[in-house]
């Protein structure tokens, strides 16, 4: 299995060996059979990433009430397979529940989320490789982690009444560690499982 997106793969041509052309029933058919496959492959990301969301593992001693949830892991996959537009879904569409009980954890989620899942997918459908993957998912990294650092200076002081001084004063002893930390394990988790899921698939 090599690295690359459903889109990269080699078309077969739309003329049929007798000559004829295709008519416009059959061809109505066979997109509404890819939108179909799209929706479905969507539904169960998110489903996937909102299981996910809610799995929360302690990984930085100094602060653990900070914690990591794999749910980066599936949007980063599902952009990767797909592209970024199921990517974007798989990362927005999950919290959107999660509003409710937990708004500014979940804008945050959303906005690291798409930080990661579209640059990377972006560049990886440019360049189908495991080389595109790593320069994609590097990419992610470093927009990802802008993210995280700008989201917790703004947000942090409106849930929490810190001042931002206060939580400025964080960032090097704790929320630039922990942040390179679960950005990571998720680049680390999706080289990893990136493969037995896109067989899993049939991509």
């Amino acid at each position: 299995m090599t690295w690359q997106t459903s889109s990269s793969k080699t078309k077969s041509s739309t003329q049929p060996a007798n000559g004829q052309r295709p008519s416009a029933h059959a061809t109505s058919k066979d997109a509404s059979s890819w939108n179909s496959r799209r929706v479905a492959i969507s539904a169960l990301f998110c489903a996937a990433a909102l299981v996910a969301s809610f799995i929360e593992i302690p990984i930085f001693p100094l602060a653990p009430y900070l914690k990591y949830d794999p749910s980066g892991v599936v949007c980063l996959v599902a952009g990767l397979l797909f592209g970024p537009a199921i990517g974007a879904c798989t990362a927005v569409l999950p919290w959107v529940i999660r509003l409710f009980t937990d708004p500014f954890g979940a804008i945050m989620a959303m906005a690291c989320s798409l930080a990661a899942t579209l640059p990377a997918a972006f560049i990886y459908r440019r360049h189908h490789s495991f080389k595109g993957a790593v320069a994609g998912l590097l990419i992610a990294a470093v927009v990802t982690l802008a993210v995280a650092l700008l989201g917790n200076l703004v947000i942090t002081p409106l849930y929490s009444g810190m001042p931002p001084e206060a939580v400025a004063a964080l960032i090097v002893p704790v929320l630039l560690p922990f942040n390179l930390l679960k950005i990571a394990i998720n680049t680390a988790l999706t080289l990893a499982v990136y493969k037995p899921v896109s067989t899993m698939v049939g991509q």
